[in-house]
């Protein structure tokens, strides 16, 4: 049982004033950028990364924490008070929350959103103390072509199998390559696409481009839109912000069967909790149709409890894939690991071992934030409705002053400036097309690693490609994935097949 005695050690340096401030102010912040349409947690983790460098790396990660799963219940503040979801992982559960909303239960649909979030982090994060040692064990068994093999699997996974289309979903993927390859090459030590300007030397910065892709290019965007109608109604909040017996009883089912619909996914490289909260709202909407009186269509509490849960469990075990494996499964997971980089960790098989109690702090305040975020939202949740409100010239310009300051205070660089504004507007662009960002962070952040492995394995092998499909991780991965890209294909296919069928 060393998990419980290393949990125990992370809580006894997580429960101090400072600390718990900390996660009080994470959860506050992440929750306030997460109501706000077109951010959410990955949004704010962003916007706080250079805002932390002058913290310690335990107090600036426990603030991460609050910010991760607080982004996440702000998105469905959002969708259940005025139809629009901060984030795409907030869609499912806002169906039904937002007819409860519109039936007077606004309450109701908050309160079982928010416990919703809370057990599914709460069980997830219990899965994620036991099993990511053993994952980090299970992981030093990787070599090159394993971790070439793993870097793959997250690239077509997140760009080819979950995005809308392969095409834009590839189209990013390459982007993020690109970006991956300025500065100097680790292993020979020559410049690519630095064009003689020193200040790329180091590449582009992490911080950079998560701030620019994700807030100003948002910004940008909003700005594209003005003169048209800002038609933004949100139904108010009012009467009990809690659960009768009853609807307990209702919930429960739901948020369980949710909660492990989104465990395993947070270890899967799917681009986020929208596929397992869908899979959790299909089938409570299934099993309703079997009952004597179905609730759906008309504010079904199921259809926000399973939603929810799935959401929130998928986060926290892919905070355990982030941790043991150096995995980033989602946009947010992919700034997180590079707040992690910021502060000289490196997540991955050895990082148990390298900063056993940093991470052991890290995986206490998950607990702590989960209920501070309980605490908060339950009795305040239509509070944060009220930033709804905020007109959008004057909320947008506040975040663009922050992205700038924040990026500038983060490196000095009058270049990084200019970097902010150019990769700013292809963020723009993106958005405009509907080219996913996802998968341009991640193939950043692993591009990397993926050249690495390649070049180690074909050094150490002769230049011999069989290397690369050697060992059952690697067989294994591959079918995975070959597997997935099938599944993906298929349902595609029909989904096609069915719009074409409804045109005629």
């Amino acid at each position: 049982m060393d998990q419980l005695s290393n949990l125990l050690n992370g809580f006894w340096q997580v429960v101090t004033p400072t600390n718990l401030f900390y996660v009080l102010i994470g959860a506050l912040l992440g929750t306030a950028v997460g109501v706000l349409p077109g951010l959410g947690s990955a949004m704010a983790v962003a916007l706080l990364l250079p805002l932390t460098f002058s913290l310690e790396p335990l107090s600036a990660l426990i603030m991460f924490s609050g910010v991760y799963f607080g982004g996440l219940f702000g998105d469905s503040i959002a969708g259940i008070l005025m139809n629009t979801p901060g984030n795409s992982t907030a869609i499912a559960g806002s169906f039904e929350g937002h007819r409860m909303a519109k039936t007077g239960r606004a309450p109701q649909a908050l309160a079982t959103a928010a416990i919703g979030a809370f057990t599914g982090g709460f069980l997830a994060t219990i899965v994620v103390v036991f099993f990511a040692p053993s994952l980090a064990a299970v992981a030093t068994k990787f070599g090159p072509g394993e971790y070439l093999a793993l870097a793959v699997f997250a690239f077509v996974a997140t760009s080819a199998v979950v995005s809308d289309s392969a095409i834009r979903g590839l189209a990013g993927l390459a982007i993020g390559l690109a970006i991956a390859t300025i500065g100097i090459d680790s292993v020979s030590g020559a410049q690519r696409f630095t064009f003689g300007v020193l200040a790329l030397l180091d590449g582009v910065s992490i911080v950079v481009l998560t701030v620019s892709l994700l807030a100003l290019g948002e910004v940008i965007s909003v700005a594209s839109q003005v003169g048209r109608p800002d038609d933004r109604s949100v139904i108010p909040s009012q009467g009990r912000p809690f659960l009768s017996r009853a609807e307990l009883r209702e919930a429960l089912p739901a948020w369980l069967r949710g909660t492990a619909f989104g465990i395993p996914f947070g270890v899967i490289p799917a681009g986020g909790a929208e596929v397992p909260s869908f899979l959790a709202y299909g089938t409570e909407r299934t099993l309703d149709k079997r009952r004597a009186k179905p609730m759906f269509g008309n504010g079904a509490i199921r259809g926000v409890a399973g939603p929810e849960a799935a959401g929130n469990a998928t986060a926290g075990t892919a905070m355990g894939a982030l941790l043991a494996l150096g995995l980033p499964t989602s946009a947010t997971a992919a700034v997180m690991l590079a707040a992690f980089q910021q502060y000289g960790m490196q997540p991955g098989p050895l990082l148990f071992e390298r900063s056993g109690p940093l991470v052991w702090a890290l995986l206490a305040s998950l607990f702590i934030g989960l209920i501070v975020l309980l605490v908060l939202n339950l009795p305040f949740a239509p509070l944060w409705a009220r930033l709804l409100k905020i007109p959008k010239p004057y909320l947008y310009a506040g975040i663009a002053v922050l992205a700038c300051f924040g990026v500038y205070a983060a490196t000095g660089s009058l270049v990084d400036q200019i970097l902010l504004l150019g990769l700013g507007l292809l963020g723009f662009v993106m958005r405009r097309y509907q080219y996913p960002l996802a998968p341009v962070l991640i193939a950043v952040i692993l591009g990397p690693l993926a050249e690495n492995s390649l070049r180690d394995a074909m050094n150490n092998s002769g230049d011999n490609p069989l290397t690369l499909i050697s060992s059952p991780i690697t067989i294994g991965l591959y079918l995975l994935l070959a597997l997935a890209i099938a599944a993906s294909a298929i349902t595609k296919l029909r989904a096609r097949q069915r719009a074409l069928a409804d045109q005629r």
